[in-house]
């Protein structure tokens, strides 16, 4: 028989070794984050052009990022029942620092980065309490952070996120990799960051959680996961295809319908390799067309709005609202899988089965 085990990072606690990726642009908000936070697992809200649910009202981003980033993590957090939320804070948005501080101030129990090393994010959470999560796509990424947080505050993190190829949206390995299907698997990249984070208990005297994403879809995925010495798993491209997912319906039933042979790996504006579904709008990219770029955000630091050739955060909120043809719809590499949209605690449920070795 096998064992459903908790995931522990910092203080925290979870029933279930889960955690709900989080997805930009408005895919996961606070009706998915509550939902999967009320189920036992971590939910996570993104900030990534969060404002942008707002740009009708507010034409500023980095004012309405602001407000709503506050208020979805507020309205998460009272949904849950004062459970943890985390809160995903790409290091590459331009004002990384100022949207750490408003998750933290109001109340984000997790603050994960990637999209580059978190160097700074000890500095601004310093004397709060407020678990830490970097993602990284290697060991030496993870070594990179370890000696600069030691260094400077003598502090590690509270876990690793290790985010593998078969992950959705921006990705952290070379465009040639990918196509090629030659970048390291994701197991073995987690053998790696082990050896590392074993050597720092050691130093340290505890161990640090590490936690695997990318391409992680079924329950026996997870327990081999957790065999092979993860503390948990970081899953997206499932929640998406539940009713409390902030996605238009339109956006799920892209990922209900989804072949294997629509997913692509494209470059994005931003210079970064990413996964995404073909349509109309991906074709056209594809072609080398350019749609003129008038940025009124600015939201990403690589980003150069004169020699871009079209605006990710546009072309990401038109597909989160429906526009499916027309907007860019990020996935990860197992969603042709994805055949059903049920809740999120259906999904915990099922996951849960497939671990145990239930019906399968």
């Amino acid at each position: 028989m096998y064992q459903w085990p908790s995931l522990a990072i910092g203080e925290l606690e979870f029933q279930h070794p889960i955690i709900q990726g989080g997805m930009g642009v408005g895919i996961s908000l606070h009706r998915l984050s509550s939902a999967v936070s009320l189920c036992g697992g971590l939910g996570v809200i993104a900030a990534a052009a969060i404002g942008l649910e707002i740009r009708h009202e507010i034409k500023n981003l980095r004012e309405a990022d602001k407000i709503m980033l506050d208020r979805e993590i507020r309205k998460a957090k009272e949904i849950a029942q004062g459970k943890p939320i985390g809160v995903n804070i790409m290091v590459a948005v331009t004002d990384y620092e100022e949207k750490v501080k408003t998750a933290v101030d109001a109340g984000a129990d997790v603050i994960i980065s990637g999209a580059g090393l978190p160097f700074s994010l000890p500095a601004v959470t310093e004397g709060k309490s407020v678990c830490l999560v970097p993602i990284i796509s290697s060991a030496r990424a993870a070594e990179l952070i370890l000696k600069r947080w030691w260094a400077k505050h003598k502090r590690v993190p509270d876990a690793f996120i290790i985010e593998g190829p078969l992950a959705g949206g921006h990705l952290g390995f070379k465009e040639q990799e990918l196509k090629e299907s030659v970048a390291p698997d994701l197991l073995s990249i987690l053998d790696d960051v082990l050896f590392l984070v074993d050597k720092w208990r050691i130093k340290i005297g505890y161990s640090i959680p590490v936690i695997v994403a990318g391409g992680i879809y079924r329950g026996w995925e997870v327990r081999e996961a957790l065999e092979r010495g993860a503390s948990g798993v970081q899953m997206a491209t499932r929640f998406v295809a539940t009713h409390e997912c902030d996605a238009s319906m339109a956006f799920k039933k892209a990922y209900v319908n989804a072949k294997r042979e629509d997913i692509v790996i494209i470059k994005s504006p931003v210079g970064m390799p990413a996964r995404a579904l073909k349509n109309k709008f991906v074709e056209s990219m594809m072609r080398g067309e350019r749609k003129p770029v008038k940025c009124p955000y600015h939201c990403l630091k690589p980003c150069e709005p004169k020699k871009v050739p079209y605006c990710i955060a546009e072309a990401l909120i038109k597909a989160k609202e429906g526009d499916i043809e027309d907007g860019l719809i990020f996935c990860g590499a197992r969603v042709y899988e994805v055949d059903k949209i049920i809740s999120v605690n259906q999904l915990m449920d099922e996951i849960y089965k497939e671990y145990m070795g239930e019906g399968v």
